[in-house]
């Protein structure tokens, strides 16, 4: 029990060390007037757009509080759970805006910076990645802590083993709140970003010849704004929501596999460790002068092994202190998640990186025009899901038999769910090395708005392109531990139903296999609702970027001298179609995650949701992968040409590699990293209500 007091702790110093980061950021000098003046027009788009975004997932909030009272009242959950899932929401939204705010405010400092020195650069950025970073781990464990210990008292007079049961049947409650916020904060702000950065490149770059970020461009403050709201907001929520639900998924398989406590206490441990290992590992980020892709990853990788290899030595001390040598190989299970966390991550980096020939080689298709790019791009994504399977396949079995899931199966699906804790462990770290790129890329915008020496820009595109590759590498993580925690949920909701069907005395037995028609069907339903969610998703983009691509044409028509820089543009226009686009289309790929596993539920039974769950995780992860790499590769194929190759900025290559681009932006950006918040939400959903599915099922 001793241990457990480390969550808080932990979490109050990698909360305290955010804010000195913060604190260390905001002492940086801004510059000019100029360079003020559009980081202030950037920060009030930012903050407009979330507080109409929290507004109105507020009602949401408020209808499903109403919705699981009732059920609470009948008996079909705990009367904390309306509580449970209410703060999970508001610490989701809450390490997104502290991310977004912080990032608001770097953007421009480290434009600044880069005069400097790529080196200033890097540490500004690097520093306001890592307070986001920090501010997700340490609300994430101190949100589980506070409910742990609220409930530990509240259930204080029950007998240990069903007092556990009680916690960790809340905890996943709070989980399913924080996966609904993620998937509107990534939905949402995916839709606002990628609307404003194809509507800008469509018309800017193609149609006008004008550079990417040039203050002509009406659409350039939204693209600058969407940057915040969906890459640093959007993915602050989504990684939260991974962090926490990867936890309380691991505590609830410590009760089936008879650990208690004990159990409980090894995933908020080895997360309490990750947070020193992080805070540890970002003192190591430091590069040189040049402003070379290789260098700049070495800077960030470093800090990045440093903490995987604290991570590794301690955990082992831990699991023999808590479990004893009888259990040992639950350390491996741990090492398993840990190790394939970092290989995903150079996966993803080798098929998205212009430092290694897939990239090199999209780039090279732009030389036969558009169509090849396309192409080229859905063929590397496709084939970079190959290893990334693999990898994720081997940690689910060495894990699963680490663990001992061959003597015991309970204890093996503990052991998935360790490895999953395992791989976030570092999540401090890695994703500071993913939410500095969105700040880079801000940064230059601001460069280019505000004419800086061209050597600002060749920093800050340095900086840019790295983050492209960190961005994705970020994505693959999250997308690969929310592969093994969609499993260790699926374990769970099994584990829920038979809890259930014994405490309430059900006449009903679990028939699991594939050739139950109930399963077969649940599983074609789950292989499909990825593909839906993406095209609902990509459709959405679609439809805002048009109206941005009408709303542009028309300034530069109507505008009089807009084109020869002598008039301003209407920069609002733009973020308000954007605001008001993103709100509107959200709304039911968001709602699809809470409604198939109730409908499936209601009519194939608790049989046809574990197929429905076992589905989406299949076909999620694959296509997720892929929209992930396809989109990372096609951007940083367009910066390979802008660096000077194939012709440069300008060249026919260029131009069909800004189509390229326009096609990747919503792959990586919006429909990609939504999925993995989709296969876990749907998971949560069904645990949360799986009593009521039991009861009023039709099959």
């Amino acid at each position: 029990m001793s241990l457990l007091i480390l969550a808080p702790i932990c979490s109050i110093l990698a909360l305290g060390f955010a804010g000195y980061l913060a604190s260390k950021v905001l002492k940086e000098d801004e510059g000019t007037e100029q360079m003020k003046k559009i980081a202030v027009a950037i920060r009030k788009g930012a903050d407009a757009y979330l507080k109409r975004q929290y507004t109105g997932v507020a009602i949401f909030f408020v209808v499903m509080f109403v919705v699981l009272g009732i059920l609470a009242a009948f008996g079909f959950l705990t009367p904390v759970a309306p509580f449970a899932f209410i703060s999970g929401g508001l610490f989701s939204g809450l390490s997104g805006f502290i991310g977004m705010k912080i990032a608001t405010h770097a953007n421009v400092r480290t434009t600044h910076a880069a005069g400097k020195s790529l080196n200033s650069a890097l540490k500004v950025a690097f520093s306001s990645g890592a307070v986001m970073g920090l501010t997700v781990v340490g609300l994430g464990l101190l949100h589980i802590s506070i409910f742990y210990y609220v409930l530990d008292f509240m259930y204080r007079d029950l007998e240990p083993a069903l007092r556990i049961q009680s916690i960790t049947s809340a905890l996943i409650t709070c989980g399913m709140g924080a996966s609904a916020m993620a998937l509107f904060a990534r939905v949402g702000g995916g839709i606002f970003t990628k609307a404003a950065d194809v509507g800008a490149d469509l018309v800017g770059k193609l149609e006008a010849g004008i550079p990417e970020d040039d203050p002509r461009n009406p659409a350039v403050i939204a693209d600058n704004v969407g940057d915040n709201v969906g890459d640093v907001a959007g993915m602050g929520a989504d990684l939260y929501e991974s962090y926490v639900g990867s936890i309380v998924a691991t505590t609830a398989l410590a009760v089936a596999a008879g650990l208690g406590v004990s159990g409980v206490a090894i995933p908020m441990t080895i997360a309490s460790i990750g947070v020193l290992a992080s805070i540890i590992g970002t003192f190591f980020v430091k590069s040189g002068e040049k402003a070379e892709q290789k260098g700049l990853l070495a800077a960030l990788r470093r800090g990045v092994y440093v903490s995987s290899a604290i991570i590794a030595i301690l955990s082992f001390f831990l699991v023999w202190n808590v479990l004893g040598w009888n259990h040992i190989g639950v350390y491996f299970a741990i090492l398993s998640g840990l190790i394939a966390g970092n290989l995903i991550g150079f996966c993803t980096e080798y098929f998205t990186s212009d430092t290694y020939k897939p990239t090199q080689k999209l780039a090279q298709t732009t030389t036969t025009g558009a169509a090849t790019v396309i192409i080229g791009g859905l063929s590397l994504g496709m084939m970079s899901t190959f290893l990334p399977v693999v990898i994720v396949a081997t940690a689910i079995a060495t894990s699963f038999y680490f663990a001992g899931g061959s003597a015991d199966y309970n204890m093996g699906l503990y052991g998935v769910g360790l490895a999953a804790v395992g791989m976030l462990s570092t999540l401090g770290i890695t994703l500071a090395t993913d939410a500095y790129g969105p700040v880079a890329d801000n940064a230059g915008g601001i460069a280019e708005m505000t004419h800086q020496d061209p050597i600002v820009r060749e920093r800050t595109d340095a900086l840019d392109s790295l983050g492209n590759t960190t961005a994705a590498t970020g994505k693959g993580f999250a997308i690969g531990s929310a592969a093994l925690t969609a499993l260790a949920l699926i374990a769970a909701y099994k584990d829920q139903v038979e809890i259930i069907v014994k405490k309430e005395n059900l006449d009903f037995v679990l028939n699991l296999s594939i050739l139950n028609p109930a399963v077969l069907i649940g599983l074609f339903i789950g292989g499909m609702v990825p593909f839906v969610f993406a095209a609902l998703t990509m459709d959405a983009v679609g439809k805002a970027a048009q109206l941005i691509v009408v709303e542009v044409r028309r300034q530069f028509k109507e505008i009089v001298g807009l084109m020869e820089g002598k008039a301003e543009a209407d920069y609002a226009q733009c973020v308000d179609i954007c605001t008001k686009s993103a709100q509107k289309e959200m709304i039911l790929p968001a709602l699809l995650a809470i409604i198939i596993p109730l409908v499936v539920g209601l009519l194939l039974g608790v049989n046809g949701v574990v197929g429905l769950l076992a589905g989406a995780t299949v076909t999620g992860f694959v296509l997720a992968i892929m929209m992930a790499n396809a989109g990372g590769a096609w951007d940083n194929a367009k910066k390979h040409i802008e660096a000077g190759n194939l012709g440069g900025k300008g060249s026919d290559c260029h131009k069909a590699a800004v189509v390229g681009d326009t096609v990747g932006d919503p792959f990586k950006d919006t429909s990609g990293p939504s999925i993995n918040i989709l296969i876990k939400l749907l998971s949560m959903v069904s645990i949360v209500f799986a009593a009521v599915i039991l009861q009023f099922s039709i099959f």
